[in-house]
């Protein structure tokens, strides 16, 4: 999570309003910290997360548990923001199946649609 929060933030520091002086600097050193930093620990991230759905179906073994309700959120944002695709396959995969599990959909009508990544 900590290298997503910092993308959003970043990403915010990029986009945001400030004085014309201020702007190239501070997104310079925001593109610094997003190429040099958090995109490499995003990305190490995501290929570790990849590697264990290699081992099991979830990611606490073969059944589902609450490390896979702890991990959806991550996996979530990652693809809202984080740059995940289908270059990780497992990783999509494992969405699907949060996806499709009945108590997501119930909660989904329940709570609404999910839209905290967006």
């Amino acid at each position: 999570m900590t290298p997503l929060l910092l993308k959003f933030v970043f990403d915010r520091i990029q986009a945001a309003p400030m004085p014309f002086f201020v702007k190239p600097i501070a997104r310079s050193i925001a593109g610094k910290v997003q190429n040099t930093y958090i995109s490499p620990n995003l990305a190490r991230h995501q290929d570790f997360m990849e590697r264990e759905l290699s081992l099991h179906e979830w990611f606490a073994g073969a059944e589902f548990s609450a490390a896979d309700i702890q991990m959806s959120f991550p996996v979530e944002l990652s693809v809202a923001r984080g740059g995940l695709d289908g270059k990780r396959p497992r990783l999509m995969q494992f969405l699907e199946r949060i996806h499709a599990r009945p108590s997501y959909k119930r909660a989904l009508a329940a709570g609404g649609p999910y839209a905290y990544a967006s």
